[in-house]
């Protein structure tokens, strides 16, 4: 799948995190680090294709791996999924906003 957010560190953050196997792997990792074959165990898939879903996540930003000697180990990487969360906030609050200034106006 072409990158279609180009440099929008948020737009990757949620690209990555679109698809459900992804967020099970976040979901794994939120636990602590693990190595990409422990994460890969649960999924019913090829190691090959747990190895993409983990280059997109780090590719997001959302991971950090780290290879020693033949061992290759993930692990979550805060600040984009902090900065995605942020902006969420902002959307809420600009609603929640919005809400408030249509119930002020129903009420008159």
């Amino acid at each position: 799948m072409p990158n279609q957010f180009g440099a929008d560190p948020i737009g990757r953050v949620f690209q990555a995190l679109a698809d459900p196997t992804r967020r099970a792997i976040v979901e794994r990792l939120v636990r602590g680090p693990a190595t990409v074959t422990a994460l890969a165990e649960p999924l019913a898939m090829s190691l090959p294709a747990v190895m993409q879903h983990l280059q997109v996540l780090e590719r997001a930003g959302v991971i950090v791996t780290e290879k020693a000697g033949r061992v290759r180990s993930c692990r979550l990487e805060p600040t984009a999924l902090r900065t995605a969360e942020r902006w969420l906030g902002d959307q809420r609050t600009h609603g929640e906003r919005q809400l408030d200034r249509l119930d002020e106006y129903l009420k008159e």
